[in-house]
């Protein structure tokens, strides 16, 4: 995965946080404005996201915060 995606999915994952608390979940959308404007970033996160990890349409922000941060 990118450098740039890595640090946007943490800065979400910690904005998240802070707003709603350590339970909060998330789907790989949110790290994406509602305009697709970069697919073949969406495609990527999408990848590491349902192929890769085999990961929830939902998951904890925690858990995906300590994913990217480990470099899985």
């Amino acid at each position: 995965m990118r450098h740039t995606l890595r640090e946007t999915i943490m800065a979400v994952c910690l904005k998240k946080i802070g707003q709603k608390g350590t339970n909060v979940g998330l789907s790989f959308y949110a790290f994406f404005a509602n305009k697709n404007d970069n697919p073949e970033l969406l495609m990527e996160a999408a990848t590491w996201w349902i192929q890769t990890h085999q990961l929830d349409h939902f998951e904890k922000a925690v858990k995906i915060l300590a994913m990217v941060q480990a470099g899985e």
